[in-house]
């Protein structure tokens, strides 16, 4: 693959983190008017408008009866589950500490691949998931001094969402990946709108409010879509390493605009969350690699 894919799909990559980052950011910064509920909700209205247009435009609408599978479902739940527990999370916790324990993701689909897909995982990666893990532990400093009980709640946004990846692989390739798209933007729009009243009930939205979650829901559809784009345009070994640049978004932007003090344990544990992505990334190249290898060119049929 030519080096100028690789720099596409790097850039790809990085704009994406940088969209995902700063609709964090923006959730973030309407969490003390909005309930979380209330928040799913109208972000899901306008999330799921956008994507039904999309979809009809490019032919990519399915019937329902498609998207009820099994699998299909289940990722569905762990997506309500992510967008639930990292939402709360995100309301309590300061941006950069957010930002820095989500980067421990391609660490927690590995784990979760090992364990339950039987995805082969030598000692050197079974070594990085754990000092990666260690690098959270810094993070969150579990101690009666450091310790923040919502912190759970963003373990468990990093546990849901490895588990809605890990499903996302074993996804027939027929489904189109704007109709499971678009189901599971309606199906978090549901329950946003169930769970309103349990959590708090409506409350009166303002354009300081409203404007946020549009442009939110903007800079989702597009972070996936540039996810995509890198992901096709670029080698998978080479792009996944710059998801990372998302951590530098995040710093920045918890500095800058919410006046965040990030201390010696979140850089030093940061580093490390990162150091152990960039070397398990680095083995599954190398293992990959080492198949293509073993199997050897592939031979044109001949009569």
């Amino acid at each position: 693959m030519a080096s100028s894919d690789n720099s596409r799909g790097a850039l790809f990559m990085s704009l994406a983190m940088a969209s995902f980052t700063c609709n964090d950011a923006l959730v973030k910064s309407v969490t003390s008017s909005l309930s979380v509920a209330q928040i799913i909700t109208v972000r899901g209205i306008m999330t799921t408008v956008l994507v039904f247009f999309v979809a009809r435009h490019l032919g990519a609408l399915r019937p329902l009866r498609v998207v009820m599978q099994p699998l299909i479902l289940l990722r569905t739940f762990f997506e309500i589950g992510a967008t639930l527990t990292f939402i709360s999370a995100l309301g309590r916790i300061d941006f950069a500490n957010v930002s820095s324990i989500m980067q421990s993701l391609p660490l927690a689909v590995t784990l979760g691949a090992a364990l339950f897909l039987q995805e082969p995982v030598g000692w050197r990666r079974w070594t990085a998931i754990i000092v990666g893990f260690l690098g959270v532990l810094i993070i969150l400093r579990p101690t009666a001094d450091g310790f923040a009980p919502a912190s759970l709640l963003l373990l468990a946004a990093v546990f849901f969402t490895s588990g809605r990846d890990l499903v996302t692989r074993r996804i027939v390739a027929d489904v189109p990946s704007l109709t499971i798209t678009l189901f599971t933007a309606a199906a978090n729009t549901v329950v946003g709108a169930i769970l309103i009243v349990p959590m708090g009930g409506w409350q009166p939205m303002e354009l300081a409010t409203l404007l946020p979650l549009v442009i939110a829901a903007l800079l989702v559809f597009s972070g996936y879509q540039a996810v995509i784009m890198s992901m096709r345009t670029g080698e998978i070994s080479f792009v996944a390493p710059f998801r990372y640049t998302g951590l530098i978004w995040g710093l920045i932007i918890g500095v800058l605009f919410f006046g965040e003090r990030p201390d010696v344990f979140v850089f030093l544990g940061a580093a490390i969350i990162i150091g152990s992505g960039l070397y398990s990334f680095y083995r599954e190249s190398q293992r990959r690699r080492r198949i293509a290898a073993e199997a050897g060119p592939v031979r044109p049929v001949t009569e």
